[in-house]
C-alpha cells in the first residue's frame, strides 16, 4: 500500500492513507481487524472465481472498475479486498474513482421525494425510540455513568461505538468516579436492550413501508448504472461478436457504507436480511448458458433428453449473493420466478425490467423523474 503513488486516483482519493496508521485509531477509522476482514473477503471470492477465469493474470486496467467514497475507511477496504482478489496486483493497473455521496448516485442525486421520505423515516424512528421506556432508563443509566447529558448520549447512537468494542473483544468503555459522573463501566445488559431496540427498529421498519420508498429512489442511480454495465456486457459477448481489446470490464467493486447497503438490500426486495455487520458484502454475478452445436444438441436429443430446455443457448442470467449465501430468488425481480434445479439462476432480463420499470410501482410511479418530482399529498 506504500507504493500507492503508482496508482491512479481521482481527486480527493490520492490524499487519503492507503493503511490504517495510528497506533491508536480514531473515530470512524478503519482497525487492522477490518482490513484482515476484507483481505479474507477479496481471497475468498479469488478462490470462488479462478475456476471461471474470470480475471486473467495479465488482466488489463479495462476490465477493473473500482469507486470508494472519500472516507479513509472505504477507501482502504476497497484495497485490501482488491490486494485479496487480484491475481496479481499491480499498482500501475489500478484506477479508484471517487463517489462522493454514499448513495453512489453520481449526476442523478436530486431527488426532493427520496428526501420526504427520509424525513418521514426519521420521524418514524424517533417515535418508536421515545415510546421505548426500558431504552430512555438504559440511557439515563448510561449518561450517569459516563457522565454526559442523556441528550448527547442518544444523539451519539452508541450502538456503533458499542459494536466496535464487541467486535474487536474489548471491554465497554469505562470512567472513574468524580465530579462529571457516577462512574464505573457500561454493560452487556445496556448494549443488549440497544442492540433489542435497533432489532424492534427493522420490524417496525418493515410494517410501515416508507423505508423501502426511500431505499428504491436512493439506490435506483446505482441499480441502473449496474443494469447498464450488465447489459453492455451482455451485448459485447454475444455469439459472433469480435472481443473488444484489451478485454471488457469484468468486475466492479464499490466500497461503501452501512448507509449504502441497507437502502440497497431493501430496493432489491431482501427485506428480511439482517443489518450489514463489519465487511458485509452484496454480489452481483453473470452468467450464460453455454452455445451448444448441432452435434451437442443432436447427443442430447439422443440420451432422451427434452428437446425444449429451461434456458436458451447464450441467454444471460443473473444471481445475487449476501455475505455469500445466494438470495437470488428473495429478491424482488426473482421472487415470483421458478427455480429449476438445473438452472438454479435468474434471466437477467427479469432484474432489467426491475430496475428499468416495476420497481417504481412501489411509489406509485413509471420512471426515476416522476418519482423524484411527484408533489405529497
Amino acid at each position: 500500500m506504500d507504493q500507492g503513488t503508482r496508482g491512479h486516483w481521482e481527486s480527493p482519493l490520492a490524499s487519503i492513507s492507503r493503511l490504517p496508521n495510528h497506533s491508536v485509531c480514531e473515530m470512524g477509522e478503519l482497525t487492522q481487524t477490518g482490513v484482515v476482514q476484507h483481505l479474507r473477503n477479496g481471497q475468498l471470492l479469488h478462490h470462488a472465481y479462478k475456476h471461471h477465469s474470470l480475471l486473467p493474470s495479465d488482466w488489463s486496467p479495462r476490465q477493473v472498475w473500482m469507486e470508494s467514497t472519500g472516507k479513509s475507511r472505504t477507501l482502504q477496504s476497497g484495497m485490501a479486498f482488491l490486494y485479496g482478489f487480484l491475481p496479481d496486483f499491480d499498482w500501475t493497473k489500478v484506477t479508484v474513482r471517487h463517489q462522493w455521496s454514499t448513495l453512489f448516485c453520481g449526476s442523478a442525486c436530486e431527488c426532493p421525494a427520496r428526501n420526504r421520505y427520509l424525513e418521514e423515516e426519521q420521524r418514524r424512528q424517533y417515535r418508536l425510540r421515545v415510546a421505548d421506556s426500558n431504552l430512555e432508563r438504559t440511557y439515563v443509566e448510561m449518561a450517569r455513568t459516563l457522565g454526559v447529558l442523556t441528550r448527547q448520549l442518544r444523539a451519539a447512537n452508541p450502538i456503533d461505538s458499542l459494536l466496535c468494542h464487541l467486535c474487536h473483544s474489548l471491554s465497554f468503555p469505562c470512567v472513574p468516579s468524580g465530579d462529571s459522573g457516577a462512574g464505573g463501566c457500561l454493560t452487556m445488559a445496556q448494549f443488549a436492550v440497544i442492540r433489542q431496540q435497533q432489532l424492534d427498529d427493522e420490524v417496525d421498519r418493515r410494517r410501515v413501508g416508507v423505508y423501502r420508498k426511500y431505499a428504491i429512489l436512493a439506490m435506483y442511480p446505482y441499480l441502473n448504472r449496474t443494469a447498464n454495465k450488465m447489459e453492455r456486457v451482455a451485448k459485447a459477448t454475444e455469439a459472433g461478436r469480435q472481443p473488444r481489446l484489451n478485454g471488457e470490464e469484468v468486475f466492479t467493486l464499490s466500497s461503501g457504507h452501512d448507509v449504502t447497503m441497507a437502502p440497497l438490500l431493501s430496493a432489491l426486495g431482501l427485506e428480511e436480511a439482517k443489518f450489514p455487520r463489519f465487511a458485509a458484502r452484496i454480489v452481483f454475478e453473470m452468467w450464460k448458458s453455454p452455445h451448444t452445436t448441432q452435434g451437442q444438441a443432436k447427443n442430447r436429443a439422443g440420451k432422451g433428453e427434452r428437446s425444449k430446455s429451461n434456458s436458451k443457448d447464450g441467454e444471460v442470467f443473473i444471481r445475487v449473493l449476501y455475505n455469500g449465501e445466494d438470495v437470488t430468488f428473495h429478491t424482488a425481480f426473482c421472487h415470483s420466478n421458478e427455480r429449476h434445479i438445473s438452472q438454479p439462476l435468474c434471466p437477467l432480463k427479469n432484474f432489467l425490467t426491475f430496475v428499468r420499470k416495476d420497481m417504481f410501482t412501489i411509489v406509485s410511479a413509471t420512471s426515476y423523474k416522476e418519482a423524484c418530482y411527484k408533489q405529497s399529498g
